[in-house]
């Protein structure tokens, strides 16, 4: 006989997992439950809409930057690393949007397939439902559990469908296909697992590889946690998925940082303080200095002149 608590817990799991099939994409009202935090505007499907300014500063933040925000917050897994990539030297940066692959399993499949066509009035494939609801300013997130062999369920169509919508590439936890026509697109900076030249197999009367149970539901990519409408930084090789409410505060530490470092090496190269100096908490001297340096060259600096304003308006010096 099962415990009762893990009578409990079997019970979730098909709770869970039953949810999944019937929703399938997750409800405007349990997007709003699952983002208490965010107090700004939001799409009409319920995710957190960041403001575009915020996305375009975000894009000279670090990982390291990131990270130490999130984690003075208590977000301990919103990093994911391992991946190859297109555009390397570049940034991606947007609003998370998440599909959710399971082994495929044909009874599912069919009946996702059934109610996706005939009530909801798609079509295609289940691999391009998502990538009709993305917008500009989006990054596809995709959980395909690693798939590898017969994995891939992205290539240079589908590529090039995503960048047109949203001007962005993917995070991709699988194999792509491809990859040459993929980095044609130019502008297509995306993070994945591994390539594979083989697609994917979709037909669940014959071979069948993989069921789409979640569109826009949270997600796991590696050992981070995903919700719809995070903010997806992907740079130097690795992603992390920053939450709506707290992208500002990230976006705004990393331009005091950014600033006072190029403050400090300029001082550095001109032997006015020593390495001991700039390293340790800055004395009234120094902060002084970095006051009147963010004035003499306001409008040089790699940072929107109305922050260093907001900055120097609450300084106390």
């Amino acid at each position: 006989m099962i415990p009762n608590l893990e009578k409990v817990l079997l019970g979730l799991i098909v709770f869970f997992l039953l949810s999944s099939v019937q929703s399938q994409q997750i409800s405007k009202d349990e997007l709003i439950f699952l983002t208490p935090e965010w107090k700004g505007e939001r799409f009409e499907d319920g995710r957190p809409k960041v403001p575009d300014n915020l996305l375009q500063r975000m894009k000279g933040v670090t990982l390291e930057e990131a990270w130490a925000v999130l984690k003075g917050e208590n977000f301990k897994y919103q990093y994911a690393e391992g991946w190859q990539t297109i555009n390397p030297d570049s940034v991606l940066v947007g609003r998370a949007v998440t599909a959710v692959f399971v082994p495929g399993r044909p009874d599912i499949h069919r009946v996702i397939d059934e109610r996706g066509h005939k009530r909801d009035g798609r079509i295609k494939s289940q691999n391009a439902w998502t990538i009709d609801l993305l917008q500009k300013g989006d990054v596809y997130v995709v959980d395909q559990f690693g798939a590898h062999v017969d994995g891939p369920t992205i290539g240079d169509n589908l590529g090039n469908s995503i960048y047109a919508k949203t001007g962005n590439g993917i995070v991709y936890d699988g194999a792509i296909r491809d990859i040459d026509g993929l980095k044609e697109i130019g502008g297509f900076t995306s993070f994945f697992r591994s390539y594979h030249p083989s697609h994917h197999l979709n037909n669940p009367d014959g071979q069948l590889n993989r069921t789409l149970i979640g569109i826009n539901t949270p997600t796991r990519i590696g050992l981070a946690t995903v919700i719809p409408g995070d903010v997806v930084l992907g740079r130097d090789g690795g992603v992390i998925f920053i939450p709506p409410h707290l992208v500002e505060k990230v976006v705004k530490t990393s331009e005091v940082v950014r600033l006072r470092d190029m403050f400090g090496h300029q001082r550095l190269r001109e032997q006015k303080y020593t390495p001991g100096q700039i390293d340790n908490r800055w004395s009234e001297e120094i902060e002084k200095d970095f006051s009147q340096w963010l004035n003499d060259h306001i409008d040089e600096l790699p940072v929107p002149k109305e922050q260093i304003q907001e900055l120097l308006k609450n300084r106390t010096w």
